[in-house]
């Protein structure tokens, strides 16, 4: 298993670090195991961490800056746009 994972992540192991990782992903294992042993007949499924509900305002468009406003500190502008420097070419 170590062997194939190592392929897959194209890592090295010499066969010090080969036997630590087997020791570690064994410990895994078994931690697994123990909660597979859990009863968890009455829990039911998680879907959120919190049960917060969606605080996000509503999506409404609204004209906060005038065209002035929003191009005031512009370094490049013209009277309606910003200016940008040309970024595609034919």
């Amino acid at each position: 298993m170590i062997e194939k994972l190592a392929a897959l992540s194209r890592l090295e192991f010499n066969a010090e670090e080969k036997e630590e990782l087997q020791q570690e992903m064994q410990k895994m294992l078994d931690f697994v195991s123990q909660l597979s042993q859990l009863d968890t007949e009455s829990v039911k499924p998680l879907l959120h961490l919190t049960q917060a509900n969606n605080v996000f305002r509503e999506d409404i468009a609204e004209n906060n800056f005038s065209s002035s406003e929003a191009l005031g500190n512009a370094k490049n502008k013209d009277e309606q746009f910003f200016k940008v420097p040309k970024v595609i070419s034919k």
